[in-house]
């Protein structure tokens, strides 16, 4: 894949001059100068509570979450993205890694049925910024879900927003989840609906917008994806990762994303940490092979069986 360089990136009007710099070097270092962002989702602990991470044919790993950071201290990666918390407590112990600090969550335990979701922002930006100077880190971006369809959208929406206002104010990266959700939806996983939270995402200004994989019998999926990236506008699209499944499938499953739909990275959690610390850094290593590489299919598979090391 070809890299950027300053000169290729769009930087938004709400950046101002004297933050133009480090937005670019954020921007460059969390895409490995690809422009496509390889994005490790750490921020289950709270949205899927403990069901990821321990049970049958989870390995024991996968429990402790200090797995995040080893993982991805080890492998190549554009991003950990993990609650505010998870930094403060491993962060100092992996200080090259890039950071996404995930500004609110939700639990899975309350249902759709029972209560349309609200994901409220849990801390003030200030803080983002206050770790950011205390511990030297490297924290380059942060994260917020949007809930579209919600009755509750308009707080999202109006929360999303002031975020991206002052993550940009100081030249940090925003990558917002957009995902379509409510009474009000009857399908999650509609190309049209997806396509209109992707819309959304570019209204609220956000540099990434990260969405399901679409889903519509008898057409597919990553032709159908096409409408949202095209929606977008000048947010880049990523797609989540969605459940584990076959390492195989889902490489060939994310090369299309990117190359036939035009998808601008992606977001990959438990098809990653759902693996013992050898497996879980050769699918990272075999996932940035295509997202940021821009590597085939059987490149990133000989990665994955470890007949071949990653290289950028």
């Amino acid at each position: 894949m070809n890299k950027i360089t300053a000169q290729d990136i769009h930087v938004p009007a709400d950046v101002p001059a004297a933050k133009r710099d480090t937005y670019i070097e954020n921007y460059l270092e969390l895409t490995h100068h690809s422009g496509n962002l390889m994005l490790f989702a750490g921020d289950q602990k709270i949205e899927h509570l403990n069901d990821d991470f321990y049970g049958e044919g989870i390995p024991e790993d996968s429990n402790d979450p200090e797995h995040f950071f080893r993982i991805a201290n080890k492998a190549t990666i554009g991003t950990l993205a993990v609650q505010y918390g998870l930094i403060t407590q491993y962060g100092r112990d992996y200080p090259d890694l890039n950071y996404l600090v995930k500004m609110n969550s939700k639990s899975h335990l309350v249902k759709t049925a029972q209560k349309d979701p609200l994901s409220a922002q849990m801390f003030p930006f200030e803080h983002v910024l206050e770790l950011r100077e205390s511990s030297g880190l490297n924290i380059r971006a942060v994260g917020y879900t949007v809930y579209t369809g919600s009755e509750y959208e308009d707080q999202m929406f109006r929360e999303a927003a002031t975020l991206i206002h002052q993550a940009h104010h100081e030249g940090l990266v925003v990558v917002c989840w957009m995902y379509p959700r409510g009474k009000a939806v009857a399908d999650e996983k509609d190309p049209h609906l997806i396509a209109g939270a992707a819309g959304v995402a570019s209204a609220l200004g956000t540099d990434f917008a990260k969405v399901n994989f679409p889903k519509k019998e008898g057409v597919d999926r990553s032709e159908s994806l096409k409408e949202a990236v095209v929606a977008a506008g000048r947010t880049r699209l990523i797609c989540s990762g969605g459940s584990s499944m076959p390492p195989e499938d889902f490489l060939k499953q994310l090369h299309d994303q990117i190359h036939i739909a035009g998808a601008k990275g992606n977001a990959t959690g438990r098809n990653i940490h759902q693996k013992k610390m050898d497996e879980a850094v050769r699918m990272a290593n075999a996932v940035s092979a295509i997202t940021i590489g821009g590597q085939s299919v059987e490149d990133a598979i000989a990665i994955w069986n470890g007949d071949k090391e990653l290289a950028l």
